[in-house]
C-alpha cells in the first residue's frame, strides 16, 4: 500500500503561524514543531536529572514533533478564534481529532499501532502532554520576546499572557522554572553576544 503520510507531514513548512498578527520574522509549523521538540526534550532531561523524574526524553521530543500534525489537514487556527468561546473550542477540538485520525489512517496499516499514541493527542500519556504543552508555551514566549526585541509591539500582550502561563507552570513544574533561569536569557541575543559566552 502506498502512503500519503509523509507527504502530509512535509507540508508543515507551508502552514504559517500567527496568521492574525504582524510578524517581523515569519514562522511555520515545521520550525515551531522542531523547536518545541528541542525544548520538550530538554525539559524531560531536566525533570529526570534535577527533580527525580522518570520520563523518556526521546518520547517527549517525538510527541512534540508530531503535536501539530493535525494542522497539515486544516491549517493553523489562531488562539483568539479557537478559544473564542466554549462551543467554538469544542468544535475545533473535534476537527483536530478528525484530522489526527486522518493522519493516522494515511499510514500503512501495519505501522499505525506505533503512531496511534504519537499523532493522536488523546492517546498521549498526560505526563508527556504536560511537558509538550509547557514546551509549546515556552517556544511561543521566546517568539514573543524575539518580536519585541525587533520593536514589534504587536506581541506585547502575547508576551504578558505567556509569561503569566509560564509563572503558573513553574509553580508545579520545577523543570520549567529551571529552564527559564538557565536558557531563556540567551534565546534572543545577537550572535555577537552569543559568541562571547560558552
Amino acid at each position: 500500500m502506498e502512503s500519503t503520510f509523509l507527504a502530509w507531514m512535509f507540508r508543515m513548512p507551508l502552514i504559517k503561524r500567527w496568521a492574525l498578527m504582524y510578524c517581523v520574522k515569519a514562522e511555520n509549523i515545521a520550525e515551531h514543531s522542531h523547536q518545541v521538540a528541542i525544548v520538550a526534550h530538554l525539559l524531560a532531561v531536566i525533570k529526570n536529572k534535577k527533580f527525580a523524574g522518570n520520563l523518556n526524553a526521546d518520547r517527549a521530543a517525538t510527541v512534540a514533533l508530531y503535536h501539530e500534525a493535525s494542522e497539515t489537514r486544516y491549517g493553523d487556527i489562531v488562539s483568539p478564534t479557537k478559544y473564542a468561546n466554549s462551543e467554538i473550542s469544542r468544535e475545533f477540538k473535534k476537527i483536530e481529532r478528525l484530522a489526527e485520525q486522518e493522519c493516522l489512517e494515511s499510514l500503512p496499516e501495519e505501522l499505525r499501532d506505533i503512531f496511534e499514541d504519537i499523532v493522536v493527542q488523546d492517546n498521549v500519556e498526560q505526563q508527556y502532554k504536560d511537558i509538550v504543552k509547557a514546551a509549546d508555551i515556552m517556544v511561543a514566549y521566546i517568539k514573543a520576546l524575539d518580536e519585541l526585541n525587533h520593536n514589534n509591539p504587536e506581541f506585547e500582550h502575547v508576551e504578558q499572557n505567556l509569561k503569566m502561563k509560564l509563572e503558573g507552570l513553574s509553580a508545579t513544574m520545577p523543570e520549567v522554572d529551571y529552564f527559564r533561569s538557565t536558557f531563556l536569557r540567551f534565546c534572543t541575543v545577537s550572535v555577537d553576544k552569543l559568541s562571547k559566552h560558552p
